[in-house]
């Protein structure tokens, strides 16, 4: 079989070759890395092409609006609209014609695959269905698979925990946090999710599907079922997936995106096991390609034995993005890591943490509610925190009801500036 990097080479080089001449975005930039003819390998690709950043996107869409002019193909040919969820800034608008979508489709089946979803099986829906290219490409795909597909668009929790458990599904979609949230109405409204029929939990949109205190908190609340992690972006489809035999650990398709990872703001190279930004270049989607971009992923790198070493892995899925970092007192702290450190608490229901900036030394304060009001978790939050950070950070209980609940992304930090 062709080594992996030749046949990336070889996808590179014929996407270069389709959108050379049209993408007007690219055409320029192709032409300034002397790579309008292709290159001659990896190397020189990453060592001629400059990255593509999301504020590039952004200010492109901006200056040529309303979708920039990373477009390959004439407008009128562009049939799927989606929208990025805006936490990391102002919103892009992406497009797809219908090539490029099945190629988007093709991509996600793996998932379904990996998951082990076979024609017949039910998959359950529990979101509704906005402009987010996620939703709609697991959907369509779930179709082309042959599994049935449940939407539960426009429903309360509730009516969703009711209605899954009439149609006992195999599979369920959505975030860890709404995951848990579904499992909490269960409780509160005295249903059993015992009989609920689900196998497996596909979820994506956070880094908790790999993390192993928000995975046993998913696995306890859904007897039976197994969490399957997964992730992927608007801008360039689904990347990753997990196997339900090797938690926390993703599997990049490396067919579809030639993968990097970068020190965040420089070109070096991440070695194995060390911490980056993963860098995507798709090798298809000419419709709407992207070269070199840098997706604001922290993840570590890590080499799988007995496969291609450029096939490598990451462990620990998504550890946050780039840009969250914040620094208390001399402590990096992402939000992943906070969110592993409160879940392993099993008397925390929701918490929100707020991060003040306007001192000269930043305060950051966690709020929670309780499972149970009578069993109150603050102690073993507060050492759980002070185990995994070496920082005091201050815990707050807050009344049941207080604090936001999400369907989709959770966005749980809050910061203060001056």
């Amino acid at each position: 079989m062709e080594p992996l990097a030749l046949q990336q080479l070889g996808a590179l080089n014929r996407l270069i070759a389709e959108i050379g001449p049209l993408n007007r975005f690219y055409r320029a930039r192709l032409a300034a890395a002397d790579g309008l003819g292709g290159f001659a390998s990896l190397c020189q690709f990453r060592a001629r092409m400059p990255c593509t950043t999301k504020d590039e996107l952004a200010r492109d869409q901006l200056a040529h609006p309303p979708f920039g002019s990373t477009l390959t193909y004439p407008r009128a040919g562009y049939t799927r609209f989606h929208q990025t969820s805006g936490t990391g800034g102002r919103p892009l608008v992406w497009l797809d014609d219908p090539e490029s979508w099945q190629w988007v489709l093709d991509n996600w089946k793996i998932v379904w695959r990996m998951a082990d979803a076979v024609p017949g099986d039910a998959a359950f829906f529990a979101f509704s269905f906005g402009p987010f290219l996620g939703f709609w490409a697991a959907f369509d795909s779930a179709v082309q698979v042959g599994l049935r597909v449940i939407p539960a668009g426009g429903l309360s929790s509730a009516e969703r925990v009711r209605f899954l458990l009439a149609q006992r599904p195999r599979f369920l979609c959505c975030t860890p946090t709404y995951g848990l949230r579904l499992a909490e109405v269960a409780r509160q409204e005295a249903l059993s999710l015992r009989e609920s029929g689900v196998h497996r939990i596909l979820v994506a949109g956070e880094p908790g599907g790999s993390v192993p205190a928000v995975r046993a908190r998913l696995e306890q609340a859904w007897p039976g079922a197994e969490v399957v992690d997964h992730h992927g972006m608007t801008e360039v489809g689904p990347v990753s997936y997990g196997l339900p035999e090797q938690p926390g650990v993703l599997r990049l398709m490396h067919h579809a995106y030639l993968c990097e990872v970068l020190q965040p703001g420089t070109n070096e190279v991440v070695p194995p096991g060390g911490q980056g930004e993963l860098v995507l270049t798709t090798l298809g989607r000419a419709a709407s390609p992207l070269l070199r971009y840098r997706t604001g992923d922290l993840v570590r790198p890590v080499l799988l034995p007995g496969e291609d070493p450029a096939a490598f892995a990451l462990e620990g899925g998504i550890l946050g993005r780039v840009d969250d970092m914040v620094i208390v007192r001399g402590v990096n702290l992402y939000p992943a890591a906070v969110d592993a450190a409160v879940r392993a608490v099993a008397g925390v229901r929701e918490y929100q943490v707020e991060v003040d900036q306007r001192p000269t030394l930043p305060e950051i304060t966690v709020r929670f509610e309780s499972v149970r009001p009578e069993l109150d978790p603050t102690a073993e939050l507060e050492k759980q925190l002070r185990a995994a950070f070496q920082l005091r950070i201050a815990v707050q209980e807050v009344p049941a009801g207080t604090l936001p609940v999400f369907e989709m992304k959770a966005r749980r930090w809050k910061i203060l500036k001056s």
